[in-house]
């Protein structure tokens, strides 16, 4: 037998409409205080946008002068590998003969240099080719030492604008990091927005909802044939105040669940709740009772109709203390907890909206985790 084949509306309790009544004022006013909640948290995360987006657009400046750091030192380190490159050209071109002279020098040795010079007679030009050759060895001398130290200093000042050039593409690296957090806040803020501005509006619906029924309650009420007549309050502006059915520990959830050590997952349309044996478990909202009886899968199973395709769901009872047709209010005890599947005792409790399976937990009063 299929669990939706019981699912059969049965109309809305009649049950003490001045009690309905008053909680329907009384959740009014919760969803009113919670809409003005709502609407300064609203204010609030508005003004934290604001200083984020602010907060943005320095860090995008920041990114965009440590981008024109970057590129200017680039190009000054660029351009002087470049000069770099031109002086030691400049010194080959500017020292014509050094590396032959000195190969040359080398390969006669001191004796081969006393030799060249005394092979004339001429005092003269001896001490002639002496000096030529001291000359020229010196200025050799003078050429290479100022070259080895334009070059030296031209690397060490290459060398400090790698340095710079790595220290801007770290401020670069920090700046583009910074500004890409400051767009994820202001992503987050704006999906915070609208999940307020949603949650507003489906309480400013609630309330309507609410109203309208308050006013069909009030008019059961002072008409002559309240006996007759039926009201009740919807399910829905209720959602998240609705009372547990019992108090317990959830013991299983809403859900798509691992089960097996395969990995293999199975769907729970609603969630377990642990107490002992015989534990009364309760309406958490005014109804007409769909079933009551034995349900394979899930022990003796209540069945309560809230109207507008709204129902909860009561299992793993040791027995039902309502009949099929009963009207109930919030708190009527309709059963009491027997043995779940798993051999302890547990309740088995679940919501359906529009007829389909919702999270209870999002349904329940936030009383425990």
């Amino acid at each position: 037998m299929c669990l939706c084949a019981v699912f059969v509306a049965l109309g809305f309790a009649q049950d003490d409409p001045k009690s309905q009544s008053d909680r329907a004022a009384a959740r009014i006013k919760a969803l009113q205080a919670e809409s003005d909640q709502l609407a300064a948290q609203a204010r609030t995360v508005f003004g934290e946008l604001r200083r984020l987006e602010l907060e943005r657009a320095i860090k995008q400046a920041e990114v965009d002068r440590v981008e024109t750091e970057l590129a200017r030192v680039t190009v000054a380190r660029d351009n002087a590998a470049d000069h770099v490159a031109t002086l030691e050209a400049e010194r080959i071109q500017q020292t014509p003969g050094i590396k032959e002279r000195l190969v040359e020098l080398a390969k006669r040795g001191r004796g081969g240099y006393v030799q060249m010079l005394l092979s004339t007679d001429d005092v003269r030009a001896v001490a002639r080719m002496a000096r030529g050759v001291a000359a020229v060895a010196e200025l050799d001398r003078v050429r290479v030492e100022a070259h080895r130290r334009t070059i030296a200093e031209e690397r060490e000042a290459l060398k400090d604008l790698d340095n710079q050039r790595d220290a801007v593409a770290r401020l670069q690296h920090d700046a583009t990091e910074a500004r890409r957090a400051a767009e994820t806040a202001v992503a987050a803020r704006n999906r915070m927005l609208q999940d307020l501005d949603l949650r507003r509006n489906l309480a400013a619906q609630y309330v309507t909802e609410l109203q309208h029924a308050q006013l069909e309650l009030d008019r059961t009420i002072d008409s002559a044939e309240a006996a007759s007549r039926t009201a009740s309050l919807p399910i829905r502006p209720f959602k998240g105040d609705l009372p547990w059915p019992i108090t317990g520990e959830v013991t299983s959830r809403f859900g798509r669940v691992s089960s097996g050590r395969f990995g293999t997952t199975i769907v729970r349309n609603g969630i377990e709740v642990a107490a002992a044996e015989g534990t009364e478990a309760k309406a958490v909202h005014e109804g007409t009772v769909a079933y009551a009886a034995p349900f394979s899968g899930f022990g003796t199973l209540v069945i309560v109709d809230h109207g507008s395709s709204a129902f909860t769901l009561y299992g793993h009872l040791l027995q039902a203390t309502v009949t099929a047709g009963a009207s109930v209010r919030r708190g009527t005890v309709v059963g009491r907890v027997g043995m779940a599947p798993s051999g302890a005792p547990a309740l088995y409790f679940e919501v359906r909206i529009d007829g389909r399976p919702v999270d209870p937990l999002q349904w329940l009063a936030r009383l425990r985790h």
